[in-house]
């Protein structure tokens, strides 16, 4: 009998491994949730499943996403970075992680918590969704206009809204699994 998943995710066997480990677990190490969005915002215009394959990439091109050693690239590193045939060769969005480092170390060194933060924006834990097709779903929310715009504030970029809203889900802060989906119910995907 063929498990049943989310209508987005295909036949790829990293899509599959993808969604039925990580997709909507809940998250709230603030290193990875800046990993995260970071890597949300280099899918800009591209498919996650491009991005997804090019993660280990980013992780050792990008000091496993250690935001204070990101914070220190230079005009050198960012122009090594772009010569890099691993990650997306894009000055844009190379800068926007350099970026995004900057504006994370500004808000945690004033004693913030970035994972606080980011769940704030649905309550501090993970909201439920009842979704029977991806043609429910929407592109983005209230609250991922909410944390987008308060992102831009901090410096961040590459964090629309619609980016914002595929992150939520991605880390768990939307269940956004479909209801006939076998990670719907799973303890860890689901709360509430």
């Amino acid at each position: 009998m063929d498990v049943i998943r989310c209508g987005w995710v295909g036949k790829d066997p990293i899509y599959q491994e993808y969604h039925d480990k990580v997709w909507g677990r809940p998250v709230y190490d603030s290193q990875e949730l800046f990993a995260k969005l970071c890597l949300d915002g280099q899918q800009a215009g591209l498919s996650w499943l491009t991005i997804l394959k090019k993660q280990q990439n980013y992780e050792a091109a990008f000091a496993n996403f250690d935001p204070a050693i990101i914070a220190t690239f230079d005009d050198d590193k960012i122009e090594e970075l772009l010569l890099n045939p691993g990650i997306v060769r894009n000055r844009l969005k190379v800068n926007s992680i350099v970026k995004n480092a900057k504006g994370y170390m500004a808000y945690v060194e004033q004693g913030n918590d970035f994972s606080q933060f980011l769940w704030g924006f649905v309550g501090g834990e993970p909201k439920v969704n009842h979704f029977t097709s991806l043609a429910e779903m929407p592109a983005q929310s209230i609250e991922s206009e909410a944390m987008s715009k308060a992102l831009k504030k901090l410096g961040f970029n590459f964090v629309g809204p619609t980016i914002c809203y595929a992150f939520m889900q991605a880390v768990g802060m939307f269940n956004d699994h479909t209801t006939d989906c076998f990670c719907y119910d799973l303890e860890g995907a689901r709360k509430g």
